[in-house]
């Protein structure tokens, strides 16, 4: 659709993650300029996407491996012997030197509120139609530099608002921690916190405590907690256990079951509930203790602990939810995405573009959450969105 109104940017990504940064840098390779063409904002005050918020005692080697993002090896920025680097400061080091290198000038901290289409009276019965997205943002000391200079005067319109022709958005799940509600955790006198803000097993030395979660994060953080308190171990399902190497095609199966969901509209799993959890040294010594030894979901919460569908009771003083996070993708709420059943129809090579509104592409919803996802899907969105909206060939 060609624009009634000259945007300020051709795109807009929002997100300077694993996803962000992949995008950013393949927009570049298709000869779009940052600042001028395309903006990258990402709402954090340093590079590093969600890394820079993990638990000190997450190192590289207890993380999912971190992919190297194209064009630039994560090995190469790190120090001899580095296997124990906490993941919170080797990645964002990483993602900073990427930024520098490949000139993305990521515009931080900016916060996008909310996107609006402008591009109908149908879309827009209330405002002015120009033909583009409007997204609605806060922070930073230049939201919407004209031209692309640095020292450009802010671009006509609201204070804090971008006009552009298409979207990317690459915001991922951290903002968003999932706590499913259980009858009576209003009444519970300990501690609750999501893994989100986990920080350290040794805030919890002598108290009990219990764990959430069937995932990867669970049992990291029981491995951890067991070593200086008393645990129990519980989700709604059953945790499944993957013994020897994960294999590419094992990978590539898991992806193709989790982008078939999307492509239906249906919401999407996580890709580690496909792949099962892996068997590593630290598992089998959590084992022996006896910190893994799994139970199905309690029936209620209570004051000081939580109930058995049998009736019996396990005194807690703490419950940690290592129970996933959603999309962040609320500030989209205007464009009505979602369906009926809460998922967005999905479509493209990746299964990042969304089928409804081809302007939009989503990266870290669905097949492209993990990290060797997000290069790909990068890659997938800058060549199918900046082909939409004819701009390879300028």
């Amino acid at each position: 659709m060609t624009p009634v109104t000259a945007p300020d940017f051709e795109i807009l990504v929002i997100g300077a993650g694993q996803a962000g940064l992949s995008a950013g840098y393949h927009l570049r390779r298709l000869g779009l300029r940052p600042e001028r063409d395309f903006l990258l904002v990402d709402h954090a005050p340093g590079p590093g996407g969600a890394w820079q918020f993990r638990w000190p005692s997450l190192t590289l080697s207890t993380v999912n491996r971190v992919h190297d993002l194209p064009g630039m090896s994560f090995a190469e920025t790190l120090p001899e012997g580095s296997a124990n680097a906490r993941a919170a400061t080797a990645v964002p080091h990483y993602f900073a030197l990427y930024e520098q290198r490949y000139d993305l000038r990521v515009h931080r901290p900016i916060s996008v509120r909310v996107v609006c289409d402008r591009a109908t009276p149908a879309t827009c019965p209330d405002q002015k139609v120009d033909g583009l997205l409007h997204a609605e943002t806060e922070g930073g000391s230049s939201t919407a530099a004209s031209g692309g200079d640095s020292g450009a005067e802010p671009a006509s319109g609201s204070a804090g608002e971008l006009r552009v022709r298409g979207l990317i958005n690459a915001t991922g799940t951290w903002e968003k921690p999932f706590i499913p509600y259980y009858p009576g955790a209003e009444t519970f006198a300990g501690r609750q916190l999501h893994a989100h803000d986990y920080r350290t097993a040794d805030e919890f030395a002598g108290k009990h405590v219990v764990v959430v979660g069937a995932g990867v994060s669970a049992v990291q953080l029981l491995d951890e907690i067991s070593q200086v308190t008393t645990t129990t171990w519980v989700s709604r399902t059953e945790p499944r256990w993957r013994e020897g190497p994960f294999t590419p095609d094992a990978g590539r199966a898991a992806v193709a079951m989790v982008e078939e969901r999307v492509r239906r509209g249906l919401p999407p799993r996580s890709v580690v509930s496909v792949t099962g959890l892996p068997v590593d040294e630290r598992v089998r010594a959590a084992r022996a203790r006896g910190a893994l030894r799994w139970h199905p979901m309690f029936r209620r919460i209570e004051a000081d602990g939580v109930r058995w569908a049998d009736g019996a009771f396990q005194p807690a003083q703490v419950i940690l939810w290592a129970t996933g996070f959603r999309s962040a993708l609320d500030h989209l709420a205007p464009l009505r995405l979602r369906g009926p059943g809460g998922g967005i129809t999905m479509t493209g090579r990746l299964a990042t573009q969304v089928a409804a509104d081809p302007r939009i592409h989503l990266l870290g919803y669905g097949p492209s959450a993990s990290t060797i996802g997000a290069n790909r899907a990068g890659q997938a969105a800058a060549v199918e969105l900046a082909d939409h909206l004819g701009l390879r060939h300028r």
